[in-house]
């Protein structure tokens, strides 16, 4: 494990999800180690701490980014940490939940906010009131696709006639343009482009990259999975440029075939992990 839990150590669990990572760190950190757990989803901060109610003296629970990680950490005493752990992107709770607006597969809102409370824009209001240009812009650049400028232009036409309003009607409405062949959706490279622009998930990724290093005590780790080339992209030069780090991981660690079986999910994670000088 490249965090190497030992007893008596200070962690952060910038992504806790379900609580699965910071299950296995607690159970062999143990005792007297502690841990700060943060998500920005409110829904999964509480299925984490039901997960985690053997460790509650353990653990502190935040419901935030982990780009706000620096002033939570030192409010509550608990830095330097000799370990850091993001887990990217969204989780399997955020698919099979309809109304959470993040999977075509099931009609729901288009909404694709991990913290549903926040005043930030949802996939809605950008397909609906975002120029052509703009929208082509980050299907290209965050969705790394293709045809973006072909779906920009469709989405600008159809909300002439009416408004898009849940993901099933916008990922009908890709496949028109081009069809579907093959086992992915076309759609799929949309959804993710939106998503990452209505959560900020890079520029997020950016700014918390030197505050994290900052709170990790010498000798410290951060260990971060990916799971698309842009998020990778950024964590990996970020590792190279950073002086303050050296890399442990010079190629990203990929999932076995057994784990691919086990989290189909698994077989696009890229971790990669560096120690604090």
């Amino acid at each position: 494990m490249y965090l190497k839990p030992e007893p008596k150590t200070v962690w952060l669990d910038g992504t806790v999800g379900l609580g699965g990572h910071s299950e296995a760190l607690l159970t062999r950190a143990l005792p007297e180690s502690r841990l700060l757990a943060m998500d920005r989803d409110p829904r999964n901060l509480a299925m984490a701490k039901q997960r985690l109610s053997a460790f509650t003296d353990a653990v502190i629970f935040v419901s935030d980014s982990f780009a706000q990680a620096k002033s939570h950490a030192y409010a509550h005493g608990l830095c330097p940490f000799d370990g850091i752990l993001l887990d990217l992107g969204f989780s399997s709770a955020h698919l099979q939940d309809a109304s959470r607006g993040f999977s075509f597969l099931a009609e729901g809102p288009l909404d694709m906010r991990y913290d549903p409370s926040s005043q930030i824009l949802t996939a809605e209001e950008i397909v609906n009131t975002w120029p052509e240009d703009e929208l082509a812009r980050i299907f290209r650049v965050y969705g790394e696709e293709l045809k973006a400028r072909r779906f920009a232009q469709a989405i600008v036409k159809e909300r002439t006639k009416h408004p898009l309003e849940t993901t099933t009607q916008l990922a009908d409405l890709i496949e028109e343009v081009v069809g579907h062949r093959g086992k992915i959706h076309p759609a799929t490279q949309i959804f993710q482009a939106l998503r990452i622009a209505v959560n900020d998930e890079l520029g997020e990724l950016e700014r918390a990259l030197p505050d994290l290093v900052e709170l990790l005590k010498p000798g410290g780790r951060i260990v971060i999975i990916s799971f698309h080339s842009l998020e990778d992209r950024v964590v990996k030069t970020f590792f190279q440029q950073c002086n303050q780090l050296n890399v442990v991981t010079k190629k990203p660690v990929t999932a076995t075939q057994i784990e691919i079986k086990q989290n189909p999910r698994a077989r696009s994670a890229k971790l990669r992990v560096a120690e604090k000088k």
